[in-house]
């Protein structure tokens, strides 16, 4: 894009309180019920009372919101574009968008390709916000794709605030590739910019309230909040998370699997 055609298409945008990207992991390592509570969870939340009032409750009274899905690092797919939320009619309609089931599923983890895929849609938003929010729930570590921390800075830089719903379920299947403590891995190395925050789930039940009061938060604009984080308790002699961890542990899971004499890789040609 020109200059001169940027700022052409600046000028043009409509204003909102909030562009909101909403990105869901929509990895293999989620089954089909929690896939459909995910969507679920998004729909019911967007529709919720108390979200619709803070949407009026802006400056300008809406915000404009787009859904994706993603996985590996060129798995995503728009399910909503760019759609005006100014009142409940708007809202049921996207809710209704994404209440549809999924139909596709693809391998590996890229929280790196959903940031910069993300950050593309704000790019090429046609709205104009006072502030600007990635939303990126997943269940596990970044496994492919460009290094998490130097994109995350690199995204937040540009203004853009990166918050994250680490799901964390007793019930899932563990997968050799889990990490531990996966609310400090989003804390470290996923979110960032003014006000971000992490709000995990560790209960399939508790999704929808999340998402619920993770939208409240984000529909604040209130200047004074900019800036801020959520307080931090520092522990003495922890180590800083490793943001390669989830890379380090595909490549391992990898090598095992490829030395397996119970696996034939080598002969099929497919390590």
């Amino acid at each position: 894009m020109s200059m001169l055609a940027f700022r052409a298409h600046a000028q043009e945008r409509e204003p909102v309180d909030v562009e909101l990207v909403l990105g869901a992991d929509i990895s293999a390592s989620m089954t089909q019920d929690e896939l459909k509570i995910q969507r679920e969870g998004y729909a019911t939340a967007l529709t919720d009372p108390a979200v619709l009032n803070a949407i009026r409750s802006g400056a300008h009274g809406r915000i404009a919101v787009t859904y994706f899905e993603w996985a590996g690092v060129t798995s995503q797919s728009v399910m909503v574009p760019w759609t005006v939320i100014a009142g409940e009619e708007d809202a049921e309609a996207i809710a209704r968008k994404i209440a549809v089931p999924p139909t596709w599923q693809s391998r590996r983890t890229s929280i790196s390709g959903a940031m910069i895929f993300a950050a593309g849609l704000l790019e090429t938003s046609p709205y104009k916000g006072i502030k600007r929010v990635i939303d990126l729930s997943g269940d596990g570590a970044n496994n492919e794709g460009p290094p998490l921390p130097e994109t995350r800075d690199d995204i937040v830089a540009q203004g853009i605030t990166i918050n994250g719903l680490p799901v964390m379920t007793a019930d899932a299947a563990p997968q050799p590739y889990d990490v531990p403590n996966l609310d400090d891995y989003f804390s470290e190395c996923v979110i960032g910019g003014p006000g971000a925050f992490v709000m995990p789930v560790h209960e399939w039940e508790q999704f929808p309230e999340a998402i619920r009061r993770k939208l409240l938060l984000e529909l604040a604009i209130r200047p004074k909040d900019f800036g801020r984080r959520p307080p931090v308790t520092l522990i003495q002699a922890k180590p800083a998370y490793d943001c390669l961890i989830g890379e380090k542990l595909w490549r391992l899971d990898g090598r095992k699997h490829f030395f397996n004499p119970e696996n034939d890789y080598r002969r099929r040609g497919t390590p």
